[in-house]
């Protein structure tokens, strides 16, 4: 793939999709995963950690040849990251970006750093990468984002903050919102890609796993990040787009990046501290209602973030209410169908406890 050329505001301006927020027609088309329908599949794919595993060969799901294996351990500790990463990694090669969400400073519930050093120590020509912010807070400015990496302790190793030089324009192939996506400049240094995600809720997009990620940590922070959530509004406070627009909106800039790295990208799902907020809450995020669950992986992304809803929705109601009562409020699950209809995963899976 040739690389794009930077893309400036005014360039942005003559770019961007013509397609309004006003301008769009209600859809019509039902999801067809209804609540129902996620807590039957829950119901299958924690059963299918208590019948399957690497001993015994059994197999979680029929007829699972042509689907694809979502790994899982309880065991949230570095040594179960290691282990789950062993799996998936046969890809993984070149110079490795391992996408993280750094988090507002003092934030409570991000991944250990201890965990996320053994991991990366362990990947050969690897980085931690992000992005900076839309919104105003500590990690807006290249400077502010360098402050608060030090703040919450990823600084054991170097961070690249992909926006720090620009962006590029990559093609979102099949989209209906977005021909292209501005996605951070210096991602194109890397030749493999391990999406390492603390899965939560999110205030705005229900939940954030792989896909959240990568569709918004991916993109760069002046054009992209305003192109997902706010369309075509070049106002400087633009107004925020939510619901299953926004869930789609961030398939597509997440295709740019998936389609980019090819059979190269991988990903990680950390279910524990499940609060409703994302990590960019910091400090204010609520405190999680969830259990801990354990780490998944898979080559999938679809796969992946099916497979982490599906062992939420199958907690007890009491424990479950709180997270599932974010996702839906905000169209959450739309992200998985509309991934479904854009091809980008296999939302049927074999789920494998190691």
């Amino acid at each position: 793939m040739q690389k794009s050329q930077v893309m400036n505001n005014e360039s942005f301006q003559q770019k961007k999709t013509k397609t309004t927020l006003i301008e769009r027609k209600t859809m019509n088309k039902e999801r067809k995963n209804s609540r129902r329908h996620f807590l039957k599949t829950a119901t299958a794919a924690m059963a299918a950690v208590a019948v399957t595993d690497m001993a015994g060969g059994g197999r979680a799901i029929a007829d699972s040849q042509e689907k694809p294996m979502v790994y899982f351990t309880e065991d949230i500790s570095a040594a179960g990251l290691l282990k789950v990463y062993a799996k998936i990694n046969q890809h993984i090669t070149g110079n490795v970006a391992i996408k993280i969400h750094t988090g507002e400073p003092h934030g409570p519930n991000i991944i250990p750093r201890e965990m996320v050093k053994t991991l990366q120590q362990s990947i050969p020509n690897s980085k931690l990468v992000e992005t900076n912010t839309l919104y105003e807070g500590k990690r807006k400015t290249t400077k502010q984002h360098r402050e608060t990496i030090h703040i919450n302790g990823w600084d054991f190793c170097e961070v690249d903050i992909m926006d720090e030089d620009g962006a590029v324009m990559l093609p979102v192939k099949g989209g209906k919102h977005f021909k292209e996506m501005s996605i951070a400049k210096n991602m194109l240094n890397y030749d493999s890609m391990l999406v390492l995600t603390h899965f939560k809720g999110h205030a705005m997009g229900g939940y954030g796993g792989s896909l959240k990620n990568i569709a918004i940590g991916c993109a760069d922070g002046s054009i992209g990040k305003r192109m997902v959530h706010a369309a075509n509004d070049s106002k400087p406070i633009p107004e925020w787009l939510a619901g299953e627009i926004l869930q789609e909106n961030m398939v597509e800039s997440a295709k740019a990046t998936i389609d980019y790295f090819g059979k190269h990208i991988v990903y990680i799902n950390v279910l524990r501290n499940m609060s409703v907020d994302c990590d960019c809450a910091g400090i204010r995020a609520a405190k999680p209602t969830a259990p801990d669950i354990g780490i998944l992986a898979s080559t999938d992304i679809l796969a992946i973030d099916q497979a982490s809803i599906d062992m939420v929705y199958a907690l007890p109601e009491h424990q479950r209410h709180d997270l599932q009562e974010r996702i839906e409020s905000r169209k959450g699950l739309r992200q998985l169908t509309y991934m479904k209809e854009m091809k980008m995963g296999n939302d049927q899976y074999e789920l494998i406890k190691l």
